[in-house]
């Protein structure tokens, strides 16, 4: 791993930290104030500095119940590539399928997968979490796995 893509992992795990405890709010993006699990990672990846601000359109946050349009990995896969579980790491960026397309995101944070960071509509904040026991509300049908770096 090059030294810059280690700083760039740490940046992005202290600053998901610094989330921690951020009230849920659909389409928001205010550390301490609000943010849903969309809004969460351009935050986190733009303000550790691995992105440059951008904005995502307005979208409901039921979207997942009533299309299968491919709107949240579409997002992601501007800025990421698909990995294999085996080469997940801190920093790292994982989706859940759940409805009908992939509509739940979370960061990897340290010390590896699955321990995670999002923002949990049922628990109404962000938190920390295990990504293998995720509960949506809904089943998870899929799993993706997406790095910055590689």
């Amino acid at each position: 791993m090059h030294e810059n893509e280690k700083k760039e992992r740490e940046a992005v795990d202290r600053v998901a930290r610094e989330w921690i405890g951020t009230p849920f709010h659909d389409n928001a993006c205010v550390k301490g104030h609000g943010a849903d699990c969309a809004q969460l990672l351009r935050g986190v990846f733009v303000e550790a500095g691995v992105l440059e601000p951008f904005d995502i359109p307005y979208y409901s946050p039921q979207f997942f119940l009533h299309q299968s349009d491919e709107r949240f990995l579409g997002w992601v896969t501007k800025f990421a590539r698909e990995i294999e579980l085996a080469d997940v790491r801190t920093g790292d960026v994982v989706l859940y399928r759940i409805g009908k397309c992939f509509a739940h995101g979370a960061i990897v944070v340290a010390p590896g997968w699955p321990n995670i960071i999002h923002a949990h509509h049922a628990a109404r904040l962000v938190r920390p979490g295990f990504g293998t026991a995720v509960h949506l509300g809904a089943p998870v049908e899929g799993v993706k796995f997406f790095s910055r770096w590689r």
